[in-house]
């Protein structure tokens, strides 16, 4: 099964708690504090393997979880830093923010790799809160949570040129015949279901990839047929071959075909028409096909239609025409630059994914429940809980200075809050005192 779009969640570790401990041995009467810090907890990386063609493998996966951090431990020991946990996809794989639809980053080479969350630092043991005032401190830290986030991954075919047409156009039987590749031909509609590559082997040594996209239809950039899953796969593309039937057979117009998968391109994404695209007019070996072409290049002439540079008449039957487009296509692919993924190229120029917070952002927000109850929610607040080690008296007093700090207090006041109010974040509740 060829997959090419998936979504799931990806969580990075949490960091290792830090420890409250001293030392308690033979002949060292003030041993002080001595618990550890905790490890890092693991990053979720992507990276790219070759070997893969398809997202299938994360069709039936919802979640992927790196490992948490280990604890602090006695005599300043420093828990273990949990592993990476390594994502292999495929190249061409661009990842999204599935909340926000932005770009994070597109993998096209191989071992290229990106951190898409990052894992929680470790919290600090007690012996970072050692002062002159309070030489035998309670208080360590729990570890910060890792980052989590929902993405979806989109699969784009790493193909040179891309083959475009009305569903039994020829584009399969072009395929076949410029390359080793043995896509599956029918005289019926919709015969190539999923994206075919080959490569195309030139005798100057400049071999190119080429990949035949299921038929479009009209209305397909819409969701109509089996075009609009596979559009994406065309954005990566340098050169457009656009195969026309000249045939007739059918009793269509080559004219009308080719403006309407133009007119789909467009609605897709408009900077399609501005790459080099080459009309490939096949089946010439048919009875009507010449008769044909001229009325088609008369329509072209007479609508001053110039998106694509070159009509090559082929025929894949009896390979006429053939070299020709090898040699027409090689040289606008010289001619050619990359099309990058709008926005993914400059994501990917940072191998690892910085997440920027607004610098007006409050630290917290304060809302009423129906019981009363008020109830303090926030990335930053929140942080500052998770991280709170309350299991000690110091540690709890520590919180508490943290949160008046960031303005707490001051909001419930001037919100009306009482003294016997309880106060929640997340599961910490609390009772307000003026």
């Amino acid at each position: 099964m060829f997959v090419d779009q998936v979504k799931f969640k990806v969580k990075a570790g949490k960091g290792g708690d830090g420890m409250v401990g001293f030392r308690r041995e033979k002949y060292v009467p003030n041993g002080g504090p001595s618990g550890g810090d905790g490890g890092h907890g693991g990053n979720v990386v992507f990276k790219v393997d070759t070997g893969m063609s398809t997202l299938m493998d994360f069709k039936y996966k919802k979640q992927f979880k790196a490992e948490n951090g280990g604890n602090g431990a006695n005599k300043k020991m420093t828990g273990a830093s949990a592993p990476d946990l390594v994502v292999s996809v495929p190249d061409g794989t661009t990842i999204y923010n599935s909340e926000t639809g932005e770009p994070i980053a597109d993998l096209t080479k191989s071992n290229d790799e990106v951190v898409i969350a990052k894992g929680g630092r470790g919290g600090r043991g007690n012996v970072h809160f050692a002062t002159p005032k309070n030489s035998a401190p309670e208080i360590a830290e729990n570890g910060e949570p890792g980052q989590e986030m929902e993405i979806e991954l989109q699969l784009r075919l790493l193909a040179d040129v891309g083959l475009v047409g009305f569903p039994s156009a020829g584009k399969s039987t072009l395929l076949s015949a410029i390359t080793s590749s043995k896509p599956k031909v029918a005289q019926y509609h919709f015969t190539t279901i999923v994206p075919n590559l080959g490569i195309v082997r030139n005798h100057d040594g400049n071999d190119f990839v080429i990949a035949d996209l299921p038929g479009l239809i009209e209305g397909a950039s819409k969701g109509v047929g089996l075009g609009f899953e596979f559009l994406r796969h065309i954005q990566r593309t340098r050169v457009i071959l656009h195969v026309v039937d000249m045939s007739g057979i059918e009793g269509r117009d080559p004219y009308d075909d080719y403006q309407k998968i133009n007119h789909e391109l467009a609605n897709f994404d408009e900077s399609l028409l501005k790459r080099p695209q080459i009309i490939v007019a096949s089946k010439m070996d048919m009875p009507d096909a010449k008769a044909n072409l001229e009325l088609f290049k008369q329509e072209l002439a007479d609508h001053n239609d110039h998106v694509a540079s070159e009509i090559v008449p082929i025929s894949s039957v009896t390979h006429t025409g053939l070299k020709e487009l090898i040699r027409e296509t090689s040289q606008a692919l010289d001619k050619s630059p990359k099309f990058p993924i709008m926005g993914a190229e400059e994501a990917k120029e940072n191998k690892e994914v910085v997440y920027h917070a607004d610098e007006d952002e409050k630290p917290f927000t304060l809302t009423k429940d129906e019981d009363g109850t008020w109830v303090l929610s926030g990335d930053k607040i929140e942080r500052v809980i998770q991280m709170a080690n309350t299991e000690h008296e110091q540690g709890v007093l520590r919180l508490a200075r943290k949160l008046r700090g960031m303005g707490v207090d001051q909001a419930l006041r001037d919100a009306g809050a009482k003294n016997g109010d309880l106060v929640s974040i997340l599961d910490f509740t609390f009772s307000y005192v003026e």
